[in-house]
């Protein structure tokens, strides 16, 4: 009878204004059953490096969302530098910048009501969700969430 392993790792790190992303990888592993009777080194060595895959995907993935999420030159909907502001609040909120999950959140949100984000967007100041600041990303869901679906005629 196999035997099975899990092996799980997760990292968070943090970003300038009190930001922070994080990365996890979980795999399973289905070993001999007779492994952990007779030869632990072997055991070992499978579970040592299922952890090492996983440590080198965190890793890959942390760097690449810290490359993604702190480009210097990333401009907000209205051609301004997202960094130094633009004369109005839209698009900034301490110079945090929506998170990658809140802009899935808000367009599995929107896809699966079928809600058309551009009037939305617009009245914010923005042309993408890409250029949303947390906190308006944040009100953005919570208006999503209120909004009747196309298809069940007007009903949460």
């Amino acid at each position: 009878m196999p035997t099975k392993v899990s092996v799980g790792l997760s990292k968070k790190q943090g970003l300038p204004e009190y930001g922070s992303i994080g990365a996890s990888c979980n795999v399973e592993l289905e070993l001999d059953g007779q492994i952990l009777d007779g030869d632990l080194d072997r055991f070992r060595q499978h579970v040592r490096r299922a952890y090492i895959a996983c440590r080198e995907a965190v890793e890959n993935e942390l760097a690449r969302d810290l490359s993604t999420n702190t480009a210097p030159n990333r401009l907000n909907g209205n051609g301004h530098n997202a960094a130094s502001g633009n004369g109005n609040n839209h698009g900034q909120s301490n110079g945090r910048s929506v998170t990658q999950s809140q802009v899935r959140a808000i367009r599995a949100i929107a896809g699966r009501n079928r809600i058309d984000l551009a009037p939305m967007l617009d009245r914010l100041g923005v042309r993408n969700v890409e250029d949303l600041s947390i906190s308006d990303a944040s009100s953005l869901i919570d208006d999503l969430k209120g909004q009747p679906t196309a298809a069940n005629g007007g009903g949460r």
